[in-house]
């Protein structure tokens, strides 16, 4: 049987317990896994590359484990480029992460900015988060992630597709199944909290708290994982609004004076 090739990346760091987990189960599956991550959390970095500074990149095991001081769109250039030496990966995934990446999320989430830049390199590509943070079993969730991987490389996915999966946070026993859903809206109630230095200097922390209660639509990631469905949404590169296009040419758009 063929040892499928594996570039692991993530946004929360090499000391991820969902990293570690899904890369030790992907080594017991026989996989040949290449893992490069970020060298600190860099968790809400999206899809950026790092042009301001140079990277560097430091072996931590020799079996192919690979840390970066970079985002995780970084670690996927340098993994490909440098340490592949350019030859594709049968597959890239990204994560498990620690939280969720929901509705919204996977326009700020390193975790699917690091899938859509496997992506753009014609690499099929899958990213992998819990419905929340709070005591996820990130082993049980790498068995069902491990069968998505499989699925994946045995029939492909769509040109300039790749697949942001959410798994719900319960006991992977009591899962129902596999829904195929459409991004929601958000899995955060923003907050920003407001701190005084001892200097009196003023500062401000952006956060949210985890909440699956606004989304109430039927087919959305939020929804598939709520009612204890693993989510999987394929997610396209290309972000043009055809039927915007279409109401705007006929509201005469360009007719602007």
């Amino acid at each position: 049987m063929k040892k499928y090739r594996v570039l692991l990346v993530n946004d929360d760091g090499y000391q991820s317990e969902g990293l570690l987990s899904l890369r030790q189960k992907l080594i017991s599956e026989n996989f040949e896994v290449i893992t490069v991550t970020p060298d600190r959390n860099m968790s809400g970095t999206s899809h950026s590359l790092t042009f301001t500074r140079p990277l560097k990149i430091e072996k931590l095991e020799e079996n192919f484990y690979y840390i970066v001081d970079g985002t995780p769109a970084d670690c996927v250039h340098l993994g490909y480029h440098i340490i592949l030496n350019g030859e594709k990966p049968d597959i890239l995934i990204s994560g498990i992460n620690t939280g969720p990446n929901l509705g919204n999320d996977i326009f700020y989430s390193g975790t699917v900015g690091a899938a859509r830049e496997g992506t753009l390199f014609g690499i099929p590509s899958v990213a992998f988060s819990p419905a929340s943070s709070k005591n996820p079993d990130f082993e049980g969730m790498a068995e069902l992630a491990i069968k998505i991987v499989k699925k994946v490389l045995h029939k492909g996915l769509p040109e300039k597709v790749f697949l942001n999966v959410t798994f719900p946070n319960i006991k992977i026993d009591q899962i129902k199944g596999f829904l195929l859903t459409r991004q929601g809206r958000g899995a955060y109630r923003e907050e920003i909290k407001k701190y005084i230095s001892p200097s009196k200097e003023v500062y401000y922390w952006i956060g949210g708290e985890e909440t699956l209660e606004e989304e109430c639509e039927r087919g959305t990631d939020y929804t598939a994982v709520r009612e204890g469905y693993v989510s999987i949404t394929p997610i396209r590169l290309d972000l043009t609004d055809y039927r915007g296009i279409e109401t705007l040419e006929k509201l005469s758009f360009l007719s602007i004076k």
